[in-house]
């Protein structure tokens, strides 16, 4: 009996001990290895195969370093124009709307003005005083031609002929500022837009009442063909941008639309509180997708002095931590390397070691040609 279960105990340690036996070995069967290249097999491209890869040349130039940012597009100021009232009265008619798309010239509002008729009414009693005053001169100059009138008189109706027209003038001068052509003797002036654009600010509504002492702006009329982008960047950035360097565009309007721009102005202080310093981008916006008060988000291309190789990024594939593209030497010589990488920027991977000037990669479908060298 005690030999019996002597016989089932070691029965018992001999099955755990094959199953921890066979269970070490699968887990090693499992465990990652690095891809090995197959030396004695021969890969070729096919035609079909040809048509859907891409070959490129490796090349050295100078590192780019792409800066992210954040920022908000608005108007450029050069193309922007406030619209202020002639002179004080009431609103008689607001003819456009806020976003509305005026041409130069076009009404936008219409005042009656109390001023406006008050220099109509000086104007025609200025122009009674002209005509009373060139009758007088006309009979001092006789009556002086003739020996009866001194040249005093003379003179002096000649002086008060020349101030009744300045007086004339001066009111014509305030009357064209008021409004010009665009004014009448009942008082009423239309503001017209002084130039093509959109009407991006409106303040003013009907009914309501203007007065000389307010400094405010009735209207806002801008140039969206051109936007500047303000960008933020930190202290420890400003080495990273400069005039004149490349600069891309997105917004959340148009996530796959790219506005391609250039910085035009840095900044030379920081903001106290936010510790940021401000940079303008400059963007053609020929369809006027682009909309002042939008977010964005900037990339600089800032290109660094020092110089690398470097290949398209997307000739690169990543297995088990390491990098290694597909070499191209004939459509059957190619050869799986593997790099050693400086950084990836944008759509460049600039390369350390691994990679000779000149030599070509495959950057489209590598994949499946890495698979087939790799595999045993």
């Amino acid at each position: 009996m005690q030999y019996k279960t002597y016989q089932y105990k070691m029965k018992i340690v001999y099955v755990i001990t094959a199953t921890f036996f066979y269970a070490t070995i699968l887990f090693s069967c499992k465990e990652k290895k690095e891809p090995e290249v197959d030396t004695n097999q021969k890969i070729c491209i096919t035609d079909s195969m040809e048509r859907i890869i891409h070959i490129d040349s490796a090349s050295t130039s100078n590192i780019e370093n792409a800066l992210k940012l954040s920022g908000e597009i608005s108007f450029s100021d050069s193309k922007v124009v406030k619209v202020f009232p002639f002179s004080s009265g009431k609103i008689m008619e607001v003819k456009v709307s806020q976003g509305d798309k005026v041409s130069k010239g076009q009404v936008l509002a219409v005042i009656k003005s109390v001023e406006v008729a008050g220099n109509y009414s000086d104007l025609s009693t200025s122009g009674n005083d002209v005509t009373i005053a060139k009758k007088q001169l006309d009979n001092e100059e006789s009556l002086f031609k003739n020996g009866i009138a001194s040249e005093r008189e003379y003179i002096e109706a000649k002086e008060n002929y020349s101030k009744a027209l300045t007086a004339v003038e001066k009111l014509k001068e305030q009357i064209n500022i008021n409004g010009g052509g665009h004014t009448n003797a009942g008082g009423t002036y239309v503001v017209t837009a002084p130039m093509t654009g959109y009407v991006v600010e409106k303040k003013i509504s009907e009914g309501a009442f203007i007065r000389n002492d307010n400094s405010d702006n009735m209207f806002t009329i801008g140039d969206i063909s051109e936007v500047w982008v303000w960008a933020n960047v930190y202290e420890t950035d400003i080495a990273k941008v400069k005039e004149g360097y490349i600069a891309t565009v997105t917004t959340l309007a148009y996530p796959d639309k790219v506005f391609m721009g250039v910085i035009d102005k840095v900044s030379q202080i920081l903001d106290p509180e936010t510790k940021v310093m401000k940079i303008r981008v400059k963007l053609k916006n020929d369809n006027l997708q682009l909309k002042p008060e939008m977010f964005a988000n900037i990339t600089v291309q800032n290109k660094e002095g020092q110089q690398a190789i470097n290949i398209p990024a997307a000739s690169i594939i990543s297995e088990n931590g390491n990098n290694y593209v597909v070499v191209y030497h004939g459509k059957c010589d190619l050869k799986v390397q593997q790099l050693e990488l400086l950084k990836i920027s944008g759509d460049r991977a600039y390369i350390k070691s691994g990679l000779q000037v000149g030599e070509k990669v495959i950057s489209a479908n590598q994949i499946l040609l890495f698979k087939a060298l790799t595999e045993k």
